[in-house]
């Protein structure tokens, strides 16, 4: 029972900044490898999908961030298909109102806010937006639902309330408050937003897509702890499929790409 609080504290739920520091740096060091195992327990994680064996991971942190074994995450190849970018659960996906807004919890935000631009915020009108939450025991490493081209790649906000089904729901609006890497892609779907929407007190967002090309299910970053991704695509240009709300996994399709 400590423990799992423990986890809580770390992974869940809104500590104060020096606090949740502390955690966090505890998280990091060579002290915290022990309570992998234990970790691994509470959440129920396949340990056996990790690339390497728990044993071998410095932190918790290290084994947090881990990468899985080749194949362990089968990329969809049909060339029409939408995959999910993460682990996680679907918990979103909404037509984008003519004025650029959506609803998440009993929120209504606006594209303007979450990406920083009424202007840009127009390409979407009309469009989708899909909202995936990333838990504690999810793979945290983060891929694109489509093969794309970098256009643009920018950060906004400071704050880092947390993104779960409790934050979603509280007054403090994460989604478009929060730090969060925005890149925009050109794709088979047009422009697209893939939005990675940290959590928990500090900056905990890792780029790591090299170059400005990325194909359908590559790497481009990781979460060290938390939290969110959105994806939002132009109207008439993709159809989510609303039966895939819940839990998924990358690589696995939810959605297909509209005919011209």
């Amino acid at each position: 029972m400590i423990r799992r609080q423990l986890y809580q504290t770390l992974f869940e739920l809104n500590a104060s900044p020096m606090i949740a520091n502390r955690l966090q740096a505890f998280a990091q060091s060579n002290m915290s490898r022990h309570l992998i195992p234990s970790f691994a327990k509470v959440y129920g994680i396949d340990v056996d999908e990790a690339e390497q064996s728990i044993e071998t991971y410095p932190s918790l942190h290290a084994f947090f961030t881990r990468h899985l074994k080749e194949g362990a995450r089968p990329i969809d190849s049909q060339e029409n298909s939408i995959v999910s970018p993460c682990d996680g659960k679907l918990s979103v996906v909404q037509d984008i109102t003519d004025d650029s807004r959506f609803e998440v919890k009993g929120q209504t935000y606006t594209l303007a806010e979450l990406l920083g631009s009424q202007q840009e915020a127009r390409r979407y009108a009309g469009g989708t937006v899909c909202v995936l939450y990333l838990s504690p025991r999810d793979y945290h490493r983060v891929h694109v639902p489509l093969a794309g081209r970098v256009l643009s790649h920018y950060e906004l906000g400071d704050r880092s309330a947390p993104v779960n089904e409790i934050g979603l729901t509280e007054t403090v609006r994460p989604l478009s408050r929060n730090y969060r890497r925005i890149t925009r892609f050109d794709s088979a779907a047009g422009t697209y937003e893939h939005i990675m929407v940290g959590a928990l007190n500090v900056n905990t967002i890792a780029w790591t897509l090299e170059g400005e090309q990325a194909e359908k299910g590559e790497e481009v970053g990781y979460f060290s702890f938390g939290s969110t991704v959105v994806l939002c695509f132009e109207k008439d240009t993709v159809q989510i499929d609303r039966e895939k709300i819940g839990p998924v996994r990358l690589g696995e399709v939810i959605g297909t790409l509209q005919s011209s």
